[in-house]
């Protein structure tokens, strides 16, 4: 989910030169640039676009440009970024930072399912999807990478992919790009709400708990001793709500007007529209930028803490190639494609590729990067949802137990489960305007030519997005579902059909094309076609 923030962070390096007068705050972090600055970028941004990407009559040539210590890029969010050096178009990021960066962008929310997914799938057939859909997704993003390389006689060297759909199939690439990348975005934004909501439920019925010292046991089956998992869906065939007992001796009106008042689908959605919703209205949400590191602490963390529950769980296996038992799942389980929509998001990063490789020192070890970065997505998602799966105690609970977020498994008295909820609330609740500012910027200026035209357009879209995410915490809080859905559908245009389609097209014009080249790239297509259709008929 945080693949479309790097749109922000990774401005063309064909840049716009700030002025050392018009740095406010070197010192900063972020530094910031005075009003006369950002006006002078917007009119160059608008003469950008007078002609197409192709024309570099409006570009500034490289001898006007300042010395490379003298260049600072700016940012959309009103800040200046120095800029080392920019020769070539390329950046200076070594081959293990590139790899890192694109680690980081894919790890999101998609972790929290993969061992549900791998459930719905079966556990053998599971790491086999798992890994197909890893060399898959790589292969289609290896064509994106090499899109603007086979377009004759253009220089491409500034284009992003959005801009490649746009030279292959006009007005209607540029618009069925936004359409997809405004699912992901709002898709993301919902998943986000979602799990704040959860998040924030848990969290605070765990202080209050703890304030109060009362000991509380939940109306769901689950293990006895210090490392307790719990099955919530089969308490009442629906997902977890907040049931419980209390056995301490304190006041019980109390305790059932907090569980009145903190509800985690009745009443925690609509809390956190006090303080999200102001906060989206903002005009630059810079500030949140600086928190994005919080999102690398808190998959390390849920790495470390399936790794040491699994040492106290032990390993609970059996091998059921066909047949389902009270306890355990088929090997092989007709479900499967809602593990294969929740992969498609999970490997998901066609969108920013181009832009994290074009920031790599070595542009010859492009490709090698890609797939080892790729490479280690497909073994830390594999890792958790193997680890998960596996030291699930059954017996004595079942592997239906799984939940679509697997921290739910856990109570909320647990003290691990706690604190990785904290981090995924606080980096959710630092991410979630930066999404909402992309999904403003990408709509608001292709309808009104500005991203913020007035703070009612600004609040209009605000409540929409806002709503939807309420909406979806109040009656459908599933986020396997969510993400396989969101998936599944920007996945189909931009990691199956745009890439084979736009490689075809280029091979047939050049007079390339073969038949085996032309057989797999259909099939590669209809692979994505079938995967968005599976996800509504199971």
């Amino acid at each position: 989910l945080r693949v479309l923030l790097f749109s922000l962070f990774f401005p063309s390096c064909r840049p716009f030169h700030v002025e050392p007068t018009n740095i406010v705050s070197v010192n900063d972090d972020m530094q910031r640039v005075t009003d006369e600055a950002s006006a002078m970028n917007k009119r160059i941004h608008y003469y950008s676009r007078l002609t197409s990407p192709a024309d570099r009559a409006l570009i500034a040539p490289d001898h006007v440009l300042p010395a490379p210590d003298e260049i600072y890029v700016y940012s959309p969010l009103g800040t200046a970024f120095k800029v080392d050096s920019c020769t070539d178009g390329y950046g200076q990021n070594s081959s293990l930072v590139t790899i890192f960066m694109i680690w980081n962008t894919m790890m999101g929310t998609s972790i929290l399912s993969i061992p549900w997914g791998i459930k719905q799938a079966g556990f053998t057939s599971g790491i086999i999807l798992i890994l197909l859909m890893g060399i898959l997704t790589l292969y289609c993003c290896y064509r994106v990478v090499k899109s603007r390389q086979m377009i004759p006689l253009t220089d491409t060297t500034n284009w992003e992919f959005p801009d490649v759909c746009k030279y292959y199939f006009g007005s209607f690439g540029q618009w069925s790009s936004l359409l997809f990348s405004m699912v992901s975005l709002v898709g993301a934004m919902v998943v986000y709400w979602v799990l704040m909501s959860n998040f924030l439920f848990n969290t605070g019925k765990f202080i209050y708990n703890f304030v109060h010292d009362i000991n509380v046991t939940d109306i769901v089956p689950g293990t006895n001793g210090s490392n307790k998992v719990i099955c919530p869906s089969a308490a009442s065939g629906h997902l977890p709500q907040n049931k419980s007992v209390m056995f301490s001796s304190s006041n019980r009106t109390g305790f059932e007007l907090f569980e009145e008042w903190w509800d985690k689908s009745q009443t925690v959605p609509f809390y956190l529209i006090a303080v999200l919703l102001p906060l989206l209205n903002l005009k630059s949400p810079s500030f949140f930028a600086k928190f994005n590191v919080l999102g690398t602490i808190s998959v390390v963390y849920l790495v470390f803490m399936v790794t040491v529950k699994a040492a106290h769980l032990g390993i609970h296996l059996e091998f059921n190639w066909f047949t389902e038992n009270e306890f355990f799942v088929p090997e092989f389980r007709i479900q499967f494609p809602q593990l294969t929509g929740v992969l498609t998001l999970a490997f998901f990063i066609h969108n920013c590729v181009i832009t994290l490789l074009q920031n790599n020192r070595n542009q010859e070890n492009n490709v090698r990067d890609l797939s080892i970065a790729y490479f280690l997505v497909g073994l830390t998602y594999l890792y958790v949802g193997v680890i998960i799966f596996a030291s699930f105690p059954s017996p004595p609970l079942s592997k239906e137990c799984i939940e679509q977020n697997f921290l739910d498994n856990f109570p909320s008295d647990d003290i691990m489960s706690f604190v990785a909820r904290i981090f995924l609330l606080f980096q959710m609740m630092t991410v979630y305007p930066l999404l909402g500012y992309l999904a403003r910027v990408q709509l608001l200026k292709q309808f009104f030519g500005n991203a913020y035209p007035s703070l009612f357009h600004v609040l209009i879209l605000n409540l929409a997005i806002v709503g939807a995410g309420v909406a979806m915490a109040r009656f459908y809080p599933n986020i396997g579902g969510i993400i396989r859905y969101s998936g599944a559908t920007c996945g189909l245009a931009f990691v199956f059909v745009y890439p084979s389609l736009i490689y075809m097209i280029s091979l047939h014009r050049a007079g390339q094309l073969t038949w085996p080249a032309l057989i797999i790239h259909i099939f590669i297509i209809l692979l994505g076609l079938a995967n968005l259709i599976a996800q509504f008929l199971l």
